[in-house]
């Protein structure tokens, strides 16, 4: 772990294996996983309710983009990375500064997001 004390998780991805394998990383890492969602309506209540620190939100979740699920995030002022196989040219305006997590990525690559998130980064402002 990078020294940063433990954070929950809420993982929005709609890849099972993915997100498995992601969780396994998380745990690997020190943190824990809270919630899981693999349909962006579970991710939004996910989002809303659970007691989080930190969200991995992959940006296509069957279909559906997850920026509805960013704005909840922003508006509680909880952190989170995008996860996509598109890089920056994934997000649409209003969230080209917030961090992407470029797949298919490694546990170091999900530790330095993690690291770097929390560093002090600015929090992003709604869009």
């Amino acid at each position: 772990m990078t020294g940063d004390p433990s954070k929950r998780v809420l993982i929005v991805e709609d890849e099972v294996l993915l997100a498995m394998h992601l969780e396994d990383m998380l745990t690997d890492l020190g943190h824990r996983v809270v919630g899981q969602a693999t349909r962006v309506d579970k991710a939004l209540v996910l989002a809303r309710n659970s007691d989080i620190d930190f969200a991995i939100l992959d940006i296509n979740v069957a279909g559906t983009q997850s920026f509805p699920v960013a704005d909840i995030l922003l508006e509680r002022g909880i952190q989170f990375v995008f996860a996509t196989g598109y890089g920056t040219a994934g997000l649409i305006d209003g969230y080209r500064d917030c961090p992407v997590l470029q797949k298919p990525y490694a546990q170091e690559d999900l530790e330095q997001s993690i690291a770097l998130t929390f560093r002090g980064s600015p929090q992003i402002r709604l869009p």
